[in-house]
């Protein structure tokens, strides 16, 4: 019998000092459920506080507090129906700016006449405050649902806009010149080049997006508002109730992170042929 040799590869220390310290640059594997350690640290140092009395209870009732007011007001049913309320009003302005941002970013990303006309306008809206339209669109649209939502549109498609329109513009001009010389359509070119290359920023807008919408309903529902959120924690402010602004407060923190994380989910599902630090 013949024997078999075996050739251990030979790996020398230069090389096996360049993979450490590559290790040592990157930000290491990702922890499982990482992002609700800071929340649950603050809720932690929160409770600890109460407890020790540090807290003035009338100012910042503790967390147990907080959590028995929200069970009250759930029971009783204003907050369930405040929740749907509110969840109806950002999600109606959010698919409205949703989809001007997107359509506005495309049409100014792919002509030099739609940037021309709409680029600078959009920046001039942007340098606006927001919330100073206002009471311009309640003497347009009146107190009702309408100028809300429409407040909710315009803070959600501005970051859209403006994030991918700028990964629109920052698609390398050689990718263009391939497809010119591939041939492709107008369709082909914006499936297969335009689309890929504008999602990572239009998700960077999306998830400010989402925020803002949380963020722009916190004001407009305390303003000539019957129910929400909003309303309830403007209610609760008349009457000194600091429990129910906390719990008001909570609930939005909670959708509003439940709703970013929903988009970095998705985002990293669709963007998965990258290789970032994140991933």
């Amino acid at each position: 019998m013949s024997a078999v040799t075996t050739t251990v590869p030979v790996v020398s220390p230069r090389a096996s000092t360049e993979v450490r310290r590559r290790r040592r640059l990157s930000p290491g594997r990702r922890l499982p459920a990482a992002r609700l350690v800071g929340p649950l640290l603050l809720l932690a140092l929160w409770a600890a506080a109460s407890a020790a009395g540090r807290l003035d209870p009338a100012a910042i009732p503790a967390p147990w507090t907080v959590v028995r007011t929200g069970a009250h007001l759930w029971t009783a049913g204003t907050l369930p129906t405040d929740i749907l309320t509110s969840l109806q009003r950002a999600a109606s302005g959010f698919a409205i700016g949703l989809g001007a941002g997107v359509l506005l970013a495309l049409a100014a990303g792919l002509s030099r006449t739609g940037e021309a006309l709409i680029d600078g306008t959009v920046n001039l809206n942007r340098a606006i405050p927001t919330l100073g339209l206002i009471p311009l669109f309640i003497l347009w649209l009146g107190i009702g649902e309408s100028f809300k939502v429409a407040i909710i549109a315009i803070v959600v498609y501005i970051p859209i806009y403006l994030n991918t329109h700028a990964a629109l513009a920052g698609i390398d001009h050689r990718y263009v010149e391939l497809a010119e010389v591939q041939g492709l359509s107008r369709f082909a070119f914006v499936r297969q080049i335009v689309i890929p290359g504008a999602l990572p920023g239009f998700f960077v807008g999306l998830r400010l997006g989402v925020t803002g919408s949380w963020l722009g309903l916190v004001v407009l529902e305390q303003i000539n508002a019957t129910s929400g959120l909003g309303y309830l924690m403007f209610q609760a402010q008349n009457y000194g109730q600091s429990d129910v602004i906390l719990v008001g407060l909570v609930v939005y923190g909670v959708f509003g992170l439940v709703s970013d994380s929903a988009v970095r989910l998705v985002e990293r599902r669709v963007l998965s042929w990258r290789r970032t630090l994140s991933s």
